[in-house]
């Protein structure tokens, strides 16, 4: 009788992972590859931080988005509170990873 491959222990990958596997695809040290990486985050997180798009063709768009302000009611009270306008960073998926998530 065949055994069942075990579950995965985790649904998530840490960025240690994805160092890891990074390295092993491309053949290069995981020092190497962390510190690509690491770049490319700093990167994408300067140009929203400079209200810019970052577009990864075939992945996706990362953006920086705008909530309004609004009236809303303090958590455990009836009390209104204001809440005031703010940024935040978005990612809308490209054709190709919504495609590739479907099968």
């Amino acid at each position: 009788m065949a055994k069942a491959k075990a579950a995965p222990k985790s649904k998530s990958v840490s960025k240690a992972d994805l160092v890891k596997g990074v390295a092993e695809g491309a053949d290069r040290s995981k020092t190497d590859v962390k510190a690509v990486l690491d770049h490319l985050l700093e990167r994408i997180s300067g140009h929203l931080d400079k209200g810019r798009k970052v577009q990864l063709t075939g992945f996706g768009t990362f953006e920086v988005r705008h909530r309004k302000a609004r009236t809303g009611v303090k958590p455990g009270t009836t009390e209104k509170i204001k809440i005031p306008a703010s940024k935040y960073p978005a990612f809308k998926p490209g054709k190709g990873l919504k495609d590739r998530v479907k099968k």
